[in-house]
């Protein structure tokens, strides 16, 4: 089937920089296979790294994934823990693999709540992969769209600023070393916002597929990615 089934309608030269994922249906895919929710939340772990390993074949410099919202601690305690646990091993088994594909791993959100033990190993993961540049990977935990512009302003103002530009806005967001997403994909059918990265997607396109996350395979980011290159992207102005 050749590298992408698709790739003779992907054109390589207008990728998008900056993709970022909704993942959404992890508990409706297991539903639906009769299995406990944390399965669906395991595949869910295994579509993410599936994901990276296409975007790399494409050549995507930068994908994001809003894994974790500040609204998900309303879950039982239980399906939270059982999260964190997940998380705490896809860092631990992953981090050398991604420093040696030179990929810079970097958690975007509020950290002060994130068990200490995943913190320092993310922590020591990202101060490893800082100089890395083949690819740049962002998980969002913990994290919020109101929850980050409110951090930075909070930020500015600490420091005494009364008026700053976009640029220098932005350099206080959780995202600062990403660029704004290009394309924003959220499966499941869902066509919400979900409280995601609400500054920086002035101008991202949306790419919405009934798709349950943990089914979210090489021929659905190509589609999506097929999707995107059919957009006019004007950012505001007239194109003759």
């Amino acid at each position: 089937m050749g590298l992408f089934s698709r790739k003779q309608k992907i054109d390589m030269s207008t990728l998008p920089n900056c993709v970022a994922f909704i993942v959404d249906g992890n508990g409706r895919w297991a539903k639906k296979r009769g299995m406990p929710r944390m399965m669906g939340h395991s595949a869910g772990i295994d579509a993410v790294k599936l994901t990276i390993d296409n975007a790399e074949k494409l050549g995507i410099k930068e994908v994001l994934f809003y894994c974790f919202s500040t609204e998900n601690w309303n879950r039982p305690k239980k399906e939270v823990d059982g999260l964190f646990e997940l998380f705490r091993k896809f860092i631990n088994k992953e981090a050398d693999n991604y420093l040696k594909r030179d990929f810079r791993l970097v958690l975007l959100g509020e950290r002060s709540k994130i068990p200490s033990d995943i913190m320092e190993k993310v922590e020591e993961i990202e101060e490893k992969t800082k100089n890395c540049t083949k690819m740049k990977i962002g998980l969002c935990i913990n994290y919020g769209g109101r929850l980050d512009i409110i951090t930075a302003t909070n930020k500015l103002l600490q420091e005494g600023k009364k008026c700053v530009t976009e640029e220098e806005f932005s350099k206080y967001l959780f995202s600062c070393d990403f660029s704004d997403p290009d394309l924003i994909v959220r499966t499941s059918g869902e066509k919400r916002i979900s409280n995601f990265m609400l500054y920086q997607m002035a101008y991202s396109e949306f790419y919405f597929t009934d798709t349950y996350w943990p089914d979210f395979d090489q021929r659905e980011l190509e589609k999506a990615i097929c999707n995107f290159q059919k957009r006019n992207r004007r950012f505001g102005a007239i194109k003759e």
